[in-house]
């Protein structure tokens, strides 16, 4: 069986302000089988600079643990200290962030097509958000 595309994501709370809103979201991917969750971690890098790595089990605030408890996926293992080491310098002093690890299960039929037909993928990038927005901006008012 074809694995679709894995990616990252690095979702940073300036202040550690994480909340848990984005729980249910994140859900909605999981049980409509869009993504699945191959790892995921915790990091707050404090004032000084100074990084604290921890996983789900280790969340202070019970609701949210809890919360993260009923999506389905893996958590931890996979991620090694260079890994981490990346994402933290990509985090502000005083945040907090959630790095997600996640498969793309809706392209792996995709994927498995590709490669049926004799295909490689050679390049993938996301363009961010911010540009997109401007792109749209200038083409159609940002109507999408």
């Amino acid at each position: 069986m074809a694995v679709g595309p894995v990616e990252y994501l690095l979702v940073e709370f300036p202040g550690s302000q994480f909340n848990g809103d984005i729980l249910p979201a994140l859900a909605d991917l999981v049980d409509n089988k869009l993504i699945a969750i191959i790892d995921l971690v915790f990091m707050t890098r404090a004032e000084d600079g100074t990084l604290v790595v921890f996983d789900l089990d280790e969340l202070e605030d019970e609701n949210v643990r809890n919360a993260f408890e009923g999506i389905d996926g893996d958590y931890g293992s996979l991620l090694g200290d260079d890994d981490l080491a990346a994402a933290a310098a990509a985090l502000e002093p005083g945040s907090s962030a959630g790095l997600l690890i996640f498969e793309n299960l809706w392209a792996a039929p995709f994927v498995a097509a590709i490669r049926g037909a004799g295909g490689q993928v050679v390049a993938n990038e996301r363009i961010p958000s911010h540009l997109v927005d401007a792109a749209l901006a200038e083409i159609d008012g940002g109507t999408r």
